[in-house]
């Protein structure tokens, strides 16, 4: 989408960005006590939106969404990655999830994992994510999350 601007977000949209990435989550019909039960995994510090690990995409000015990765070689992981419900379906997961793998790559990783909600599964699924075993969530005790990975080369 030649209209999205990305940039590395500032501390300032820590609200704003903690805002949208409750909002994304909640649009998958999770319940009350659920959003409650990860609110603080979803609250993104001033500090880590200032850290250089954090992009967002914007339209006029208006935030659409972000992703944040942990740069590594051989791998990089896929910290988080949120689309505002009103821009999802338009391209904006799918232009953000394309700029957080060309980054790895341009740093040499060889792939990138993540751990996926189970409602976006389908959709790393679709661009090339494997899926590689699954994980314990760290907010909800029982719930089971899918580990996967982007393999770069020849992607």
């Amino acid at each position: 989408m030649v209209d999205i601007e990305f940039r590395a977000a500032r501390a300032d949209e820590a609200p704003l960005i903690t805002g949208l990435a409750l909002r994304s989550k909640a649009h998958w019909g999770y319940d009350r006590h659920f959003m409650d039960a990860i609110r603080d995994e979803l609250t993104y510090s001033p500090e880590v939106c200032a850290s250089g690990t954090l992009v967002v995409a914007e339209r006029a000015g208006r935030l659409l969404g972000f992703y944040r990765l942990i740069e590594g070689v051989p791998e990089s992981r896929l910290e988080s990655l949120f689309v505002d419900p009103l821009a999802i379906g338009t391209g904006v997961g799918r232009a953000l999830l394309d700029r957080a793998l060309l980054a790895a790559e341009a740093l040499g990783a060889r792939s990138v994992a993540l751990d996926a909600d189970p409602y976006a599964e389908p959709f790393y699924a679709r661009f090339g994510a494997i899926r590689i075993g699954q994980i314990p969530s760290e907010s909800i005790p029982g719930r089971m999350l899918p580990h996967m990975r982007f393999d770069l080369p020849g992607r």
